[in-house]
């Protein structure tokens, strides 16, 4: 698409003559001495589709080169990378920004209406120094906690590597070590981050990437405020040996007046009241897993009331610290109350029918290859089944009382018809 100078080209004062272009860490590369080639009106801008200058580069070794894909108008109006477009200051994707940000995209995608839209858009970039993003993403707010968490902190290099050799993947590759493509497995061709549009990305819509960081974003813990207004004190664990209250004081001051700091050595944690509950909640809001003093990434959770925490200690799959754990497969369950006993009521020890007697003669038939003793020996050991048994002698503390039975008075005993007889003069 080169031109040259006198060429009677359309609304040829609008093509984009840069020195330089708007590029990220990661897409820049590691090496600060980078050799860098320039063609103006290379090619046309993958959005506003207008000539822009295209510039390529080498970001490392054994990295694929990379040059610009949209011109910067269109990388200014979104605050994003020439090349990835990716956001200059979070490292994300346009539709998590906006997301966080709370912003509605407005580029109009028609020929007629993106063309007058970028034009007023270059006439507001004008009255700016270049170092702010221009229209509702300028008007938003600076920050927020979801982007934040999500943001990339380091450059990720390894988005520069080359493409997979697809002669390899055919077996066909002859190159071997020479080559320049990666000699790997390709990804699965159902996975969504293969299907990646660059135009679905700079309008925010249909972004595979944006929505798997959507989707982790939703699963992240959060710390929700309790229903109690009087709980103003926030719990500080993971402190070790080395962070001292005046280092807490230092970092939660910002945040509101502190009433008081109390560190508990043993356990390694601190208590801190601010003297407002909004201290409290914005403390907690600014400081939740992103907390780190000393080196050290320090816990930060609500305080809880003397009633709350006596409340909480008898529920079940509560831990001591107010963290709610899971069930552990295979453990057998709490074991039921026993029922309440009706005090008239016998106690029933054996979980015996109530209709059966107290006292129960069992008979039981000699075991094999024994004999039962013949009659007039004493009490048989087995008695046979039927109902002509003798019963047995009730057990010592059925008896009634002044009754007490001898051995010697058992009528069955041999010689014991004689020896009564003889005793009453028979």
């Amino acid at each position: 698409m080169a031109t040259s100078l006198g060429a009677n080209t359309y609304n040829r004062q609008n093509w984009e003559d840069a020195d330089f272009p708007i590029l990220c860490q990661t897409c820049l590369g590691e090496n600060p001495y980078i050799r860098m080639t320039k063609e103006k009106y290379g090619k046309e801008c993958k959005i506003c589709a207008r000539p822009f200058t295209v510039f390529r580069w080498c970001p490392g070794t054994r990295m694929r080169f990379k040059k610009t894909e949209v011109c910067q108008t269109c990388s200014k109006m979104k605050n994003v990378c020439q090349t990835c477009l990716l956001d200059l200051e979070y490292g994300l994707p346009i539709q998590v920004r906006d997301t966080g940000l709370n912003v509605k995209d407005e580029v109009p995608k028609s020929d007629v209406n993106k063309e007058y839209y970028t034009q007023n858009m270059e006439r507001e970039i004008a009255n700016t120094d270049g170092t702010r993003p221009v229209g509702l993403l300028g008007k938003a707010p600076s920050s927020s906690d979801m982007l934040l968490k999500l943001a990339r902190t380091t450059p990720y290099y390894k988005r520069n590597r080359p493409h997979i050799c697809s002669f390899w993947v055919k077996g066909e590759c002859k190159r071997g070590e020479e080559c320049p493509y990666r000699h790997e497995k390709p990804t699965d061709p159902d996975d969504p981050l293969a299907d990646q549009n660059i135009k679905d990305r700079y309008y925010g819509i249909n972004d595979p990437v944006a929505d798997k960081l959507l989707k982790r974003a939703s699963t992240m813990p959060r710390l929700d405020a309790p229903e109690d207004k009087a709980i103003s004190t926030l719990y500080i664990g993971g402190l070790g040996d080395t962070v001292t209250d005046t280092e807490l004081k230092n970092h939660f001051y910002q945040f509101g007046e502190i009433r008081t700091i109390t560190i508990v050595q043993r356990q390694q944690c601190a208590f801190i009241q601010f003297a407002t509950r909004q201290a409290a909640e914005s403390a907690a809001e600014k400081s939740f897993n992103k907390l780190i003093i000393n080196g050290r990434r320090l816990t930060v959770k609500w305080g809880r009331s003397q009633a709350a925490r006596g409340k909480e200690s008898i529920k079940d799959g509560v831990s001591e610290m107010g963290i709610r754990l899971d069930p552990v497969p295979g453990l057998p369950g709490a074991v039921p109350p026993p029922p309440a006993l009706d005090e008239d009521a016998p106690a029933n020890y054996f979980n015996l029918d109530p209709g059966t007697s107290s006292v129960m003669n069992i008979s039981l038939p000699p075991p094999p290859g024994i004999n039962p003793p013949p009659p007039g020996f004493g009490p048989p050991m087995f008695h046979p089944m039927g109902h002509m048994a003798p019963p047995m002698p009730p057990p010592m503390g059925m008896r009634p009382p002044g009754h007490i039975h001898y051995p010697s008075q058992d009528p069955q005993r041999m010689g014991a018809h004689a020896a009564h007889g003889a005793r009453h003069g028979d």
